[in-house]
Formats: structure tokens, sequence, C-alpha cells
């Protein structure tokens, strides 16, 4: 029996095959994916059936000629790509009441004032009586930061939340999040596919953090970070020139990309500007270990204390206006 020659040519032919068709594939998979959450009905199948028909011909001309068949995928892809650009974030549509609003900010000297400070009265996790409000902090004043965890699936995932306190006993709630259409609801496939825009919230914590104690019954945790005097005041800045870019600029939200990861990625630049790339700052429901190894926490104590300490969801049930941010801090250093 004769076996055929294995040459280097062949299979460099062989893999560049493969690598055409999981291109292939992998493309037809990527754009189905964006085509159903822009696209629906029969334009749809329309589309669909006419991009299956597109790949079909570029396979086709794989056949016949190698750089043919790549040809037509760049081909297709241009087209997608041009479709796909066109679809572009808005600061104008008709948004959920939550997200009604980003955070607007003005500096003067050592004076920040914040616009439409969300400040409602949640009735439950879906209706609250709504009111915008207007602050104004002094710099001078910034006294404290914590970082807030809150987990409501996947304990590998949680929303990021920054409260930073003044001495006047303010305290202004930075949240990074999907900015929802008032006919829409969060899915993972449309915050990877252009469906969602990204807005700045800052809220009082009697409203934020109450929402997600009280009404979610989300895993909620609070950890008071160490920062100095200029760290915090550099890490309230960021929020400011964050908020002062998407008054003016439309953001699209993304699951991977563009989410809370921005309030993560700030606090550990503040905390350590030459920080390592670490798994922990994607999977965000671990970032307090992350924190904790730069020296972001006051004291020496295992880092699953520290975990099961901040936790403030179960102790605080019944807090009540005023008392509640007292009552949060009371609880992380209750046993």
């Amino acid at each position: 029996m004769t076996f055929p020659t294995i040459t280097v040519a062949s299979v460099g032919r062989f893999l560049g095959h493969v690598l055409f068709y999981i291109v292939a594939l992998a493309g037809f998979l990527w754009t189905l994916g964006a085509m159903s959450v822009h696209l629906s009905g029969t334009v749809l199948y329309a589309t669909i059936a006419g991009l299956a028909i597109a790949v079909i011909i570029a396979v086709a001309l794989r056949f016949r000629a190698r750089r043919m068949g790549w040809l037509g995928l760049a081909a297709i892809a241009a087209i997608i790509g041009i479709w796909y650009q066109g679809i572009t974030p808005a600061l104008d549509r008709d948004w959920a009441f939550d997200v009604a609003h980003g955070v607007g900010a003005q500096v003067d000297g050592e004076l920040v004032t914040l616009s439409n400070v969300r400040n409602f009265t949640w009735k439950n996790a879906s209706q609250a009586d709504q009111l915008w409000e207007t602050r104004t902090v002094d710099l001078n004043k910034l006294q404290t930061v914590d970082m807030l965890t809150s987990v409501w699936d996947s304990p590998d995932i949680a929303h990021i939340l920054i409260s930073f306190g003044f001495a006047d006993d303010q305290r202004v709630v930075f949240s990074v999040e999907t900015r929802k259409e008032s006919h829409e609801d969060f899915n993972l496939k449309g915050g990877f596919f252009r469906q969602f825009e990204l807005v700045l919230i800052a809220a009082t914590e009697e409203d934020i953090i109450k929402l997600r104690t009280n009404h979610r019954q989300e895993d909620v945790r609070l950890y008071p970070v160490k920062l100095n005097t200029e760290q915090r005041r550099d890490l309230f800045m960021s929020y400011v020139d964050l908020a002062q870019n998407m008054q003016s600029k439309a953001v699209f939200y993304n699951t991977v990309t563009a989410n809370c990861t921005t309030t993560v990625y700030g606090l550990a630049q503040v905390i350590k500007p030459d920080m390592n790339l670490d798994w922990r700052l994607l999977l965000s429901g671990h970032l307090p270990s992350y924190v904790d190894a730069l020296g972001g926490f006051d004291g020496d104590i295992p880092i699953e204390q520290r975990v099961q300490h901040a936790s403030i969801t179960e102790k605080t049930g019944s807090s009540d206006g005023d008392d509640f941010s007292i009552a949060i801090r009371r609880a992380t250093t209750s046993p």
C-alpha cells in the first residue's frame, strides 16, 4: 500500500483550508447574532438567507482558487462592516425611567456641581417615586471612598459601585450602567451587539444601594478603600471627566469591553498606576481579593474574613431613610 507523501506544502494547504472554514463559520455566527438583535420578521429571514448564499458562493470560489475564496469572504465582511458601523449610539431615546438622565458635572475651583443626581424612593424593584437633584460638593471635604460589589446571579460577576463621602455628610454613588429604552429588557446578546447605550448614574445611597439590598435582594458587600487625599480626589475627578464626556458623546454598552469594568480599571489604576493585568479585573466578583492584594484595604485580616464582614444585604433589610448610610457601615463591623 502506498501512502501519500506529506510535505510542508500539503500541510500548509490543509491548514489554510481549516483556517478558511473556521473564519467563514465564525463570521457567519457572529453576523447571525448581530442581525438577530437589530433585524426582525421578514427582513431578518431574508437577510440571513442572503448571507448564507453569499458564504456558499465564497466557499465555491475557494474550490476554484484559494485567493478567490478569501476575497469573497473579505467582500462579505466589508458589506457587513459598513452595515454594523452604521448602527450608532444616541443620547435622545425614550429611556427607561431609572436611566433617563446621566449625571452632568461642572467644576468651579474646589466645588463640583453635579446635575441629575438620582434620589428615588423605591416602592419595589420596578417602581419608585422619582426625584432628580442638583448637588454641589466640595473636594476639600472629600473624606472616604467605599467600593461596593453587587451580585445578582453568578458570584464571579458583580456590579461595581463607588461611593464618595464628604465631611458635610453628603454621599454620592457613581455607577456605570446599561442604558435601556423604556420597552427594553437587558439581555447578554444585546449587550454584545450594540443594543444598549452606556450611562453614568450618580445617586444617593438610599436610592441606588437600597434598591439592591432591600428590593432586588442582591448580595451586596461594602469595602472601605484606603486612599490618601490625592488619590480620593483623582478617583472622583475621573468620574467627573467621564460624566462630561458622556454628556456630549453617546457610547455603546458592551458586555465585555464597555461596562462597569470602567469602574474597576479606574479604581485599580488610582491605587496602583503600574498594576499588572489580572483575571480578577474582568471577573469582578473577585475584585475585592485583587484590591486587597494591592494594599487597598485597611487592616491585616484574611480576605475570606473581610469578604464575610463586608456583607450588608441581610443586615440592613429594615433600614429606612437617613439612617441607611449609617446602618450599612455598622453592618460591616458587626459579627
